[in-house]
């Protein structure tokens, strides 16, 4: 048990408290005063944020009994009826105007990547700030968007053909970005500025650009340039010039590289990428945020044999076309996404010995932790706003709550009003079928809504769990609720008016090494009028930004067309399956998968605190795993369970069979444990976190995985420090 300190009439954990005092006494902040006031404001919120969720507690109840008297598919009137009754649907506002001002270009008028990170891992969350430029040339040739078979396979050493590959792709590129008045980039020989304006020698001849405003700046001399900075769709394209680089000096232009405006925005995640358990792991994320805040994180990464400090990327300097500098950040704009209402923590108790919730802990501290920011030079809050995601909303009293959170956070510190912008993550399904509502609540904070397709559908099945059993998650996700979703998700957004003040997101590409199918495919979140979606690393980003420039959101999302009048329908049609769907293959098949996915991915959570990570699929795909997938799975499993399509025993088997397979997938790690212990009959707490979310899922609040995941880890944590000692 961490040891605590007395403040006010609160127990603060020693590292919270050290944390805390630390950033109070360098901005002149009286200790006495902040701790009176959270103090004040925990014992004002903690009873609301407990009261919401005996809401969810009781509208669940409802929901149940309604299935279990009447198991199936509901007739949609009838249920709407339900719900509307028992509150979960809530009157449809008659107009909403997001009105959230000071809101930084990146995330009210731009469209580009976003990047999520765990920010307990001060290297990740470094690359991903500085993921806000990425090299084109080093994207394509190290992944699979350029294929890697025959005499573009990358080899041991360096292949000039896969090269030329690469190049012909980025000069592409350039021909969308910035075409010339005529001919091609394919067939440049040379770029420089003459009288203010970009020149590109062909073969051909000298030429200018189609649009000569592409052209925004560039570094060196202007008849030999060593970097010519284009601007297409809002984001920026550098044109790297080396004539003696590795590329440069084989290049008849000498362009070394071709380095893209990329993860425009990164979300440094304290929720479902991070094992964070108790006071000593949330202090760590607090720091975190504090280091990216003031702009003095370093991280010393030991790569290739050799040891460096990374740190954050200055801003980039061009000089402008007609003379003047052109200055660029060189850092991603930064939201930190704060945990849910659930889960409560040992960083604070309160006056009778209770822990406080971890959102209001969060609240307070990262604010707490933005000050180095306000109070600096505004690197990351230029407009003097900071960024918070708030995920697992259920619905408008709950978004309404967490304004008044962020009021009170704002008042305890001496903030302007509506500093604090709320990230409204629209995963949960009451949240889905009352978006409007909700964002009505926040319409003066709202900075960002965004599907994640994952929780969600982890809420669809938790929601439904008495129906009946669900269909296999890939064919859950076929179902009209799914496109009814997403779809709304933008017609809602655009309709409460948050285009020009907050973005519009889309969810997570979970397969980080298949970049190929990426390319082909996450064009359509571009195409589905989102100014934003999630990547899985700085590399995903770069070749993720090329979408961007392919399609231009905001120009897609005006040429949608309407979600339908029957679009709360096909959101409320459960995807339960028929007869003929779950045939005894199908249902082993996704047995076997599921257990094995949530071996791989609990036994990193459980015995090493990785939160987020590359976890191999039955097949060895690696797949992003962190707790939302993990919901699915387990959600998905426990329903079967409870309708029969499946029996302990059957689970059972199926983890101790797939055991062996995530053993063999991770026999290379030194610091793995095995799932059955060394003599492969002795579970360890990771097989039992496992199983108990399967047996024990349906019991869980909203189908979280959250209250066994830290229950079990804070039990890992202390077998590893007993057996340290």
């Amino acid at each position: 048990m961490t040891a605590h300190a007395t403040r006010a009439d609160l127990s603060v954990a020693e590292p919270i408290a050290a944390f805390a005092e630390e950033s109070l006494d360098r901005h002149g902040i009286d200790r006495a005063a902040f701790w009176a006031g959270v103090s004040g404001l925990v014992h004002e919120l903690s009873p609301r944020n407990a009261d919401l969720l005996r809401v969810r507690d009781e509208l669940q109840t409802r929901i149940d009994d309604y299935h279990r008297a009447a198991p199936g598919a509901p007739d949609p009137a009838a249920y709407r009826a339900l719900l509307t009754e028992i509150g979960y649907l809530r009157p449809e506002p008659a107009s909403v105007a997001a009105s959230t001002a000071d809101v930084a270009p990146e995330i009210a008028r731009l469209a580009g990547p976003q990047l999520v990170v765990p920010i307990l891992n001060a290297r990740f969350a470094l690359n991903a700030a500085n993921a806000r430029w990425g090299s084109l040339y080093d994207a394509l040739y190290g992944t699979d968007a350029i294929p890697r078979e025959g005499d573009l396979a990358p080899g041991s050493s360096f292949n000039t053909t896969r090269a030329a590959a690469v190049i012909a792709r980025g000069r592409g590129l350039l021909d969308t970005v910035a075409p010339l008045a005529s001919g091609s980039h394919a067939g440049s020989t040379g770029y420089a500025v003459r009288d203010g304006a970009l020149v590109v020698a062909t073969a051909g001849g000298t030429v200018g650009l189609a649009d000569p405003a592409a052209f925004v700046g560039y570094t060196g001399a202007p008849e030999a340039p060593a970097a010519i900075l284009l601007a297409h769709h809002g984001l920026h394209v550098e044109i790297s010039i080396d004539r003696s680089g590795r590329i440069g000096s084989t290049d008849a232009a000498g362009v070394q590289d071709i380095v893209l405006e990329s993860a425009l925005t990164t979300i440094m995640d304290l929720e479902d990428s991070v094992a964070a358990v108790d006071a000593e792991d949330k202090a760590l994320g607090y720091r975190n945020w504090r280091g990216l805040m003031a702009g003095t994180l370093v991280e010393r990464v030991e790569k290739g044999g050799e040891s460096f400090v990374r740190s954050m990327n200055p801003d980039r300097v061009y000089t402008a076309p007609g003379g003047g500098e052109v200055s660029l950040p060189g850092r991603s704009v930064l939201f930190v996404r704060n945990v849910g209402h659930l889960m409560t923590g040992d960083s604070i108790l309160d006056r009778d010995g209770r822990e406080v919730p971890e959102g209001i802990v969060d609240a307070i501290m990262t604010a707490l932790g933005s000050l180095d920011d306000l109070r600096g030079d505004r690197a990351n809050s230029r407009t003097g706003s900071v960024y918070i995601v708030k995920p697992k909303m259920h619905g408008p009293d709950e978004v309404a709550f967490t304004v008044a959170l962020f009021s009170r956070v704002e008042e305890l510190l001496g903030l302007p009003e509506r500093t604090l912008k709320i990230g409204i993550m629209d995963e949960e399904r009451r949240t889905s079928a009352n978006l409007a509502a909700c964002i009505a609540e926040a319409q003066d904070r709202v900075v960002f809504i965004n599907t994640g397709f994952l929780d969600r559908t982890g809420d669809e099945i938790h929601t439904s769990m008495h129906a009946g059993p669900f269909l296999p998650k890939a064919a859950v996700r076929t179902r009209p609720w799914l496109p009814a979703y997403e779809a709304r998700n933008v017609e809602i957004g655009v309709a409460c008016g948050l285009t020009g003040h907050a973005q519009i997101g889309k969810g997570m590409w979970a397969m980080p090494d298949l970049m190929h199918d990426m390319l082909e495919q996450k064009i359509g979140h571009v195409r589905a009028g989102a100014s934003t979606a999630w990547v899985p690393s700085p590399t995903a980003g770069t070749l993720h930004a090329i979408h961007y420039h392919l399609a231009d959101a905001f120009a897609e999302r005006a040429a949608l067309p309407p979600a339908g009048a029957d679009s709360l329908d096909r959101l409320l049609d459960i995807p339960l399956a028929g007869p003929a769907d779950l045939d005894p293959e199908t249902v082993r098949t996704e047995l076997e998968n599921n257990a094995q996915s949530i071996l791989g991915y609990v036994v990193r959570w459980i015995d090493q605190g990785v939160g987020c990570s590359k976890v191999p699929d039955i097949h060895d795909v690696a797949l992003m795993e962190d707790r939302a997938t993990l919901r699915i799975s387990a959600q998905l499993l426990a329903n079967w369970l409870l309708h029969g399509v499946i029996t302990e025993e059957q689970v059972d088997a199926a983890l101790a069979s797939t055991a062996a397979v995530v053993d063999r997938q991770n026999a290379a790690d030194p610091a793995y444990e095995a799932l059955l212990g060394a003599d492969g009959a002795t579970p360890g707490l990771a097989f039992t976190a496992a199983r108990r979310l399967i047996v024990e899922g349906a019991a869980q609040p909203s189908g979280y995985t959250e209250p066994l995941l830290h229950e079990l880890r804070r039990a890992k944590k202390a077998e590893q420090a007993e057996q340290a000692a």
